[in-house]
């Protein structure tokens, strides 16, 4: 288990007080929630379902019949955080991920946190993500996670713990920008009451980071392009919508080709060389000839390409080997080996099975903790001790002693929970963060807030999309709070 402070177990009201009093700074917000009349919100509630379904925001949920297209539920409660608290989150968010970039370019060059001891080798060597083809290749800026989605909980009016990192192709920041215009649409009165950081600019940011990469001989304004899976990817619509706002092609496999060490893409007008992809796929499928020869969602000679500095993909191959859920509990150690500074953010307290001592204690009490598969995503292959039943507690122990190496294992966290509105008025529901942070060769930039997951059936701790969960609008109060002028 990582050493870190004891994880409260009762859950934090992120708006409202022990005494029922709203917590200052949000006084102006939980008024005109109890002020609005119940018919109002359930209209406006129906509207946004409305919105989100015209504008085709929907959700692909593989494995399950029927039409899997399915619509995110959205709450028009916000989740609020004061400038302070989101100043902290900031400094703590860019710290983590300026130390995980270093790591990755350390690992696939000199490897000197390994000879260190601080990480063990077979953890990176022997990593499912871990790229060999990577190795000696100096990427532009050096810049390795250009669009890192952190997953941060609460459980306290001061204590934010990382939960996870997502350093491959994280998702959901369409879903955070859509939120906020039907926020905006919906209740223009309330935006006018209160200051709250804009967050629209994001495509501009997203824009200028993945340019501020192009390769060094790129002539002029380099050429960005979003590369998708196509259709049926279940973050489709993220693709096409980044696509549109940041004004660039979106584009499949079949629409670029490799030629004199450079990518091509196929337009009415002739080849357009290709400077920076923004690519949305696994590294397997990028590249046959490299990687899955079977794949026909890549473009043949690309590692070629990437390699002699002919183009950048953003986010580099190889990055997932940062975000495996055994490598996570390493990354405070990242931050001082390279950044030599105290971790901002805290880890979970982690148990990892491979480590005899780790297992029997996990073993001892999957009644009480969350176990998750090294490798996994989405909310998959999770078990949730409390809430299951003891026969699965059974058979999830035989997959535990089978693998051992294959799982970690942290407390139930009591995620902050957030006023919802549910069919009978307002009641908690537990929440987490996903913040998106973008690394260019120039700068780190952050849009205040992030993605807001919400939990939807009572007492839940999944937020998870996949999973039924919802989202709501995160505000980020500037200085100044409330404008009551």
């Amino acid at each position: 288990m990582t050493q870190g402070d004891a994880v409260p177990t009762a859950a934090f009201d992120e708006m409202i007080l022990d005494d029922g009093r709203p917590r200052p700074g949000l006084e102006a917000l939980v008024g005109w929630m109890l002020e609005a009349p119940r018919a109002t919100l359930k209209l406006r509630q129906a509207d946004a379902n409305v919105l989100f379904r015209r504008i085709g925001i929907t959700f692909a949920v593989y494995g399950e019949g029927g039409d899997p297209e399915r619509l995110i539920p959205f709450d028009i409660v916000p989740r609020v955080l004061l400038a302070r608290e989101w100043a902290f989150l900031a400094r703590g968010l860019e710290q983590r991920v300026k130390a995980l970039n270093r790591f990755l370019d350390d690992v696939y060059h000199d490897g000197e946190i390994i000879a260190a001891g601080k990480v063990p080798e077979r953890l990176v060597l022997l990593n499912k993500a871990y790229q060999p083809e990577m190795r000696g290749f100096d990427v532009p800026g050096r810049v390795y996670t250009h669009i890192a989605g952190i997953d941060v909980v609460r459980t306290g009016p001061e204590d934010f713990y990382v939960l996870e990192d997502n350093t491959r192709t994280p998702s959901g920041v369409s879903y955070m920008l859509q939120n906020r215009e039907v926020m905006m649409r919906l209740f223009p009165d309330l935006f006018n009451r209160h200051r709250i950081a804009p967050v629209e600019h994001y495509p501009d940011d997203l824009r200028k980071t993945l340019q501020s990469v192009a390769p060094p001989a790129c002539p002029g304004e380099p050429t960005v392009v979003v590369l998708s899976p196509g259709l049926y990817n279940s973050a489709y619509y993220e693709h096409t919508f980044l696509a549109d706002k940041m004004g660039v092609e979106l584009v499949e496999g079949q629409d670029l080709f490799v030629k004199d060490n450079a990518v091509f893409m196929r337009t009415t007008r002739g080849p357009q060389r290709v400077d920076v992809i923004y690519r949305r796929i696994d590294d397997a499928f990028l590249d046959p000839l490299t990687f899955r020869s079977d794949s026909t969602l890549g473009v043949p000679g690309l590692m070629n390409v990437y390699r002699a500095g002919g183009v950048t993909l953003a986010n580099a191959i190889g990055g997932g080997v940062a975000d495996d859920k055994a490598m996570y509990m390493y990354v405070p150690e990242m931050i001082r080996f390279y950044l030599g500074e105290e971790p901002l953010l805290k880890n979970v307290p982690t148990w990892w099975c491979e480590r005899e001592d780790d297992a029997r204690y996990v073993l001892d009490h999957l009644d009480e903790l969350v176990v998750k598969e090294v490798a996994g995503s989405g909310g998959y292959g999770m078990l949730v001790g409390p809430k299951a039943t003891p026969e699965e507690r059974a058979a999830y122990a035989e997959r535990i002693r089978a693998e051992p190496a294959e799982f970690i294992a942290q407390p139930t966290l009591a995620l902050s929970s957030c006023p919802t509105y549910v069919a009978d008025g307002y009641a908690p529901r537990h929440v987490d963060l996903r913040p998106f942070v973008l690394v260019g060769a120039d700068k780190v930039r952050l849009v205040p807030g992030g993605l807001t997951r919400v939990a939807m059936r009572a007492g839940s701790l999944v937020v998870n999309s996949s999973q039924g969960g919802g989202t709501k609008d995160t505000w980020v109060l500037e200085d100044g709070g409330p404008d009551h002028a």
